[in-house]
């Protein structure tokens, strides 16, 4: 099976990638990417399966998926492979630099070093300028590749020097085989992938958890039976007390200590978990961490460790910060599709509904509703998205958007 094959509804992409694979070693060998495409695209993925690809054993036929090189670039335990997933609201200065470091360390057991930023688009101005000098001219034996949303993500200093990859929003259709494959009943598989928006990862946590699947339905009927201005700031106040559920949950299980290690599942696959998380001190992270360093529970921190101790909290904050609105902002997405299928139904629009566990809710609020409001509400949505983004108050913005989901006259 190739590395290739787990890009779901990408067939050009995957003609592209393997061209460029076979390029490798050559003139041609371009040694700056730029993969976009929205959430749940697979941009991560495919970056990865260049990575394997350039790696590979194989000469004739680069990704065979099967050799040492291309199981550890998949699985993320490449000696020469660094992946880069920002844990806070912005990848800062200082992580960027020692990816820069890194650029130019000889590979140590593959053709190249390669570097993979997941979130590119979390980079300032400032902080994409000390990237810029690496990427225009990087060592013959190193390999960047940035993701994005979109081209308009990066600066176009940076674009320019990329050659580039865009992914499309695969058909609900595939990824609900994708999931039929992995032992899914074909009927839930349908009603996730059209939940999840084609989202890959979003759509196997749905399937995956039964808690997921319930917050989004607590989400979505909070929204949809809002009726005045009361019912909406409690429905604001219900969706944040669903976050916070979500998380003690994600915190008390197990896998709450593997930290990233499914980046696109844990930071898509629900909009509630991890969102706005514990009081540091009650972390079970930052417990493991100071057993690590062999403080006892209850002990205090010795002075010689306190930096130590003092960095990795801060580390959480961040990662909690961004967790936080990348939830709400999920949460914010689901009810961009509710309010999209009411539009479908009001403009009979012959296109397959996405939420359809709630078509009776969505067939309701058409009745009761004009289009203009549909699209009011759309854009009230959307404002809503860009006021989290520029570091709103995450309650109030919500507060806000709810009022404006309630019925108008």
């Amino acid at each position: 099976m190739s590395v290739f094959d787990s890009l779901i509804g990408q067939a050009a992409v995957c003609r592209q990638l393997e061209r460029a694979a076979c390029e490798r070693g050559t003139a041609a060998m371009s040694h700056a990417w730029l993969f976009t495409g929205p959430p749940g695209s697979g941009r991560s993925l495919a970056a990865r399966a260049l990575a394997a690809a350039l790696q590979c054993e194989t000469t004739d036929s680069p990704g065979c998926g099967q050799c040492h090189q291309c199981r550890t670039v998949m699985s993320g335990n490449h000696p020469d492979l660094t992946l880069m997933n920002a844990e806070g609201v912005t990848i800062t200065v200082e992580e960027t630099r020692a990816l820069v470091g890194e650029s130019y360390e000889s590979p140590s057991s593959g053709r190249y070093r390669i570097i993979i930023v997941e979130d590119a688009d979390r980079m300032s101005e400032r902080t994409t300028n000390v990237l810029l000098k690496a990427i225009e001219e990087p060592p013959a034996f190193t390999v960047w590749m940035l993701c994005t949303p979109s081209l308009d993500d990066v600066l176009p200093t940076i674009r320019s020097r990329c050659r580039h990859v865009g992914l499309v929003v695969p058909p609900a259709e595939d990824v609900a085989q994708l999931l039929v494959s992995q032992g899914v009943d074909p009927q839930q598989a349908l009603v996730a992938a059209r939940a999840a928006q084609s989202h890959i990862g979003r759509a196997r946590g749905l399937v995956r958890d039964a808690g997921v699947w319930e917050d989004r339905q607590q989400v979505v009927r909070e929204a949809v039976s809002v009726r005045g201005v009361g019912d909406a700031v409690y429905a604001a106040a219900n969706i944040m007390e669903i976050l916070d559920n979500a998380t003690k949950r994600e915190a008390d299980s197990p896998s709450s200590l593997r930290g990233a290690s499914d980046a696109s599942d844990a930071a898509t696959s629900s909009p509630t978990k991890q969102s706005r998380g514990k009081k540091n001190a009650d972390d079970p992270e930052l417990a493991e961490f100071k057993r690590q360093l062999g403080i006892a529970e209850g002990q205090n921190v010795p002075s010689a460790l306190r930096k130590q101790v003092r960095d990795f909290e801060e580390k959480l904050k961040k990662r909690q910060k961004r967790q936080s609105r990348d939830s709400l902002d999920r949460v914010m997405i689901d009810l961009l599709s509710v309010y999209r299928d009411v539009l479908i139904v009001q403009l009979g629009g012959e296109v397959d509904l996405m939420n359809i566990d709630f078509e009776s809710d969505i067939r309701r609020i058409a009745a009761e509703s004009t289009p203009e409001q549909s699209v009011r509400r759309i854009e009230a949505i959307g404002q809503a998205r860009e006021r989290l983004a520029g570091n709103g108050a995450p309650l109030l913005t919500l507060e806000a958007m709810m009022v404006a989901l309630r019925p108008q006259g």
